[in-house]
């Protein structure tokens, strides 16, 4: 009997977390309240409860930036609370606040100029003019350190996984292109 009472409710626990894992709620000007914290982190109230601190995700970060954006918690095993489809779904404020976040997390410098690339010990040294200044980094030739995003836009990851994008390579002059061509 008690065996029984333990696995219905091993059953009903397991229904109640997969209901709270699988629905999807969504966050508005209408029913969630963002808000500053004194660190300059973002918190949010909604539904009846406070989340001190909530962390700002892009689903689509390359091709929706703005939208279906997931709020979740800042646990390790974070735990999404809801989404913003869209940005125009909150007041400007709140917009603006989460873009900081989103700028804060997301931050990639665009590479405008390649000034030199060297090949060492399977490791390829770049020196670049980004949007951002005059900048030096290093990545793993036999890693996925550059991903195509499409035909003619990239984003390298260096050994310290700090993103740059070159958002088309047409646009860098054709000795840029040669030297980067070496190493894709």
């Amino acid at each position: 009997m008690e065996e029984k009472m333990k696995e219905s409710f091993t059953m009903e626990q397991m229904e109640t977390e997969t209901a709270e894992m699988t629905s999807l709620q969504y966050l508005n000007r209408d029913n969630a309240v963002f808000s500053r914290t004194e660190g300059g982190f973002v918190s949010l109230e909604y539904d009846g409860k406070t989340w001190e601190r909530v962390q700002i995700i892009r689903l689509f970060p390359f091709t929706e930036p703005d939208r279906f954006l997931s709020i979740r918690t800042v646990e390790e095993r974070a735990k999404e609370i809801g989404v913003i489809v869209d940005l125009q779904d909150v007041d400007e404020d709140t917009g603006q606040m989460i873009l900081e976040q989103l700028n804060l997390h997301y931050f990639t410098p665009v590479i405008k100029r390649i000034l030199d690339i060297k090949d060492e010990y399977g490791y390829a040294y770049f020196h670049v003019i980004t949007d951002r200044g005059e900048c030096r980094f290093t990545i793993n030739m036999g890693s996925n350190a550059v991903a195509h995003l499409s035909d003619t836009r990239l984003l390298i990851t260096d050994l310290d996984e700090n993103r740059f994008e070159i958002r088309d390579v047409n646009e860098l002059t054709m000795k840029e292109q040669r030297k980067l061509d070496l190493f894709l």
